[in-house]
C-alpha cells in the first residue's frame, strides 16, 4: 500500500500549472494531472527511465499534439482522499490502494474506465482481476501490489527474537522501534499480532488494538511514514514495519555498519496499488491513454524496477532480470510462492470502513498518539 514516499516533492510547474478551482475548474491547454505516491515512478534518476517525459514525447509523436503532465505526490491514501473530497484541486489520475478506490468508488469520487482505450490491460495477470475492492474491473488497472513486513538490523537484533509481530514489542529493543505514523497500518502491526480480523466492525476489537498500541508506546523511538527511510539506512533505529519494495531501497543506502534483513510474519497486510480516475478529472481519454501507456512493457518494467515492487503485469515478470541485481532473496521477497494469491488478499487485506467505524478508529488513533 502503498508504498515509497522517501521524497515529498510538490514539482513547481505543478504548483504552477494545476487546476486549483476544484472538480469544477478548466484549462485551454492539454494538460494532464497526474497524483501519485512519492517516489512512486521512474522518474529520470540514476540513469532511469523518465516515464512521465517519455509518455509526453510518445504522446507528441502519436498524435502530433503536444501534452504537458503535471506530476504532484502525496504521503498517504488519506491525504489524497481528503483533498480530492474537499474540492481543492483537479487531477486526471491517482493512484490509491485497494481499500481507498473501494471507498471512494461508493462514494462516487471515481469515473468507470473505457477499456478501449487501455488495451494493454491485456497483459495484467489474471490473479488481479476481480478482487474485492473492484469486483468487477471498472474503476481501477493494477499498478503494484506488495506484502508488508518486518524490516531489521541484524546487527543490532538477534535472529533467535524475529519471525513475528512480537519483534516490535519486545521491550530489549526499547528506543530502537519504529511504528507507522498512519492509523490503517500502525493497528494492522496490533490487530495480526493479536489474531484479530483486521476489517472487523466489532468495537471492543479495535479497543484490544488500541490497547496493545499504548502498551507499545514506550517502547518506539518515533512514528513514521517516510523517515523510516534514513532512520532504518543510518542505524538510527533497528526496528520497523513496512512495505516490502521498500526494503530493497533501505537495504541499498545503508550505512556500512548497518545489516538490514526482512521477514513476513505469518499473518500481515497484502495490498494492491492501482490508477484511476477520479470524476474531477478533465481530460479523462487523455488519461486512459496514460494508463495504457504505463502497462507498456517499457514503462512497466522501468516503473518496477525503478521503484523495488512486485508487478501485476507479467511483461514485467517475464522481463525481471533486474532483480537479479537487487540480492540472492530479491525474488523470494517481491514474488514469493503465494498458492493462490486472490484467496490470501481477500482475507488479508484492509477493506473498506463506513463513516462510523473510521471515526472510532480515529479517536483510538488520537488517543493513542496522546499518551
Amino acid at each position: 500500500m502503498k508504498k515509497k514516499f522517501k521524497t515529498m516533492i510538490l514539482l513547481l510547474s505543478a504548483a504552477l500549472a494545476m487546476v486549483l478551482s476544484g472538480c469544477g475548474g478548466s484549462s485551454d491547454k492539454l494538460v494532464l494531472n497526474v497524483y501519485n505516491w512519492g517516489e512512486y515512478i521512474s522518474d529520470g534518476s540514476d540513469d532511469s527511465l523518465d516515464t512521465i517525459r517519455a509518455f509526453e514525447d510518445w504522446y507528441e509523436e502519436e498524435y502530433g499534439t503536444k501534452v504537458t503532465v503535471n506530476y504532484s505526490t502525496y504521503p498517504s491514501n488519506e491525504d489524497m482522499y481528503s483533498k480530492l473530497a474537499s474540492g481543492a484541486a483537479s487531477y486526471d489520475v491517482i493512484i490509491p490502494s485497494d481499500y481507498m478506490i473501494a471507498r471512494m468508488a461508493k462514494e462516487g469520487m471515481l469515473q468507470p474506465l473505457n477499456f478501449d482505450n487501455i488495451p494493454n490491460y491485456q497483459y495484467i495477470n489474471q490473479s488481479f482481476h476481480g478482487l474485492y475492492y473492484d469486483p468487477e474491473d471498472t474503476y481501477s488497472v493494477p499498478y503494484t501490489y506488495g506484502i508488508v513486513g518486518v524490516i531489521y538490523d541484524a546487527n543490532k537484533v538477534d535472529e533467535a527474537d524475529t519471525g513475528s509481530w512480537d519483534l516490535m514489542w519486545n521491550e530489549k529493543y526499547a528506543g530502537d522501534i519504529l511504528q507507522y505514523n498512519n492509523s490503517r497500518d500502525a493497528f494492522g502491526t496490533a490487530m495480526y499480532k493479536l489474531g484479530i480480523d483486521v476489517n472487523t466492525t466489532d468495537k471492543a476489537q479495535w479497543d484490544r488494538a488500541a490497547e496493545e498500541l499504548i502498551n507499545q508506546r514506550g517502547l518506539v523511538k518515533s512514528y513514521v511514514m517516510d523517515e523510516i527511510f534514513n532512520m532504518m539506512e543510518s542505524g538510527e533505529a533497528a526496528i520497523g514495519s513496512y512495505y516490502a519494495g521498500d526494503y530493497f531501497v533501505m537495504k541499498e543506502a545503508q550505512a556500512e555498519q548497518v545489516d538490514l534483513r526482512f521477514y513476513y510474519p505469518e499473518n500481515t497486510n497484502f495490498f494492491v496499488d492501482a490508477m484511476c480516475i477520479p470524476t474531477c478529472a478533465q481530460n479523462k481519454e487523455l488519461a486512459e491513454i496514460f494508463i495504457n501507456f504505463m502497462l507498456s512493457e517499457q514503462a512497466a518494467v522501468a516503473n518496477a524496477e525503478f521503484i523495488s515492487y512486485a508487478s501485476p503485469n507479467r511483461l514485467v515478470y517475464e522481463n525481471r532480470a533486474y532483480i537479479e541485481d537487487m540480492g540472492q532473496d530479491a525474488m523470494e521477497v517481491l514474488y514469493p510462492e503465494l498458492g493462490d494469491f486472490a484467496e490470501k488478499y481477500n482475507k488479508l487485506a484492509y477493506r473498506n470502513m463506513d463513516g462510523e467505524m473510521l471515526d472510532y478508529l480515529n479517536s483510538l488513533w488520537e488517543t493513542i498518539k496522546l499518551n
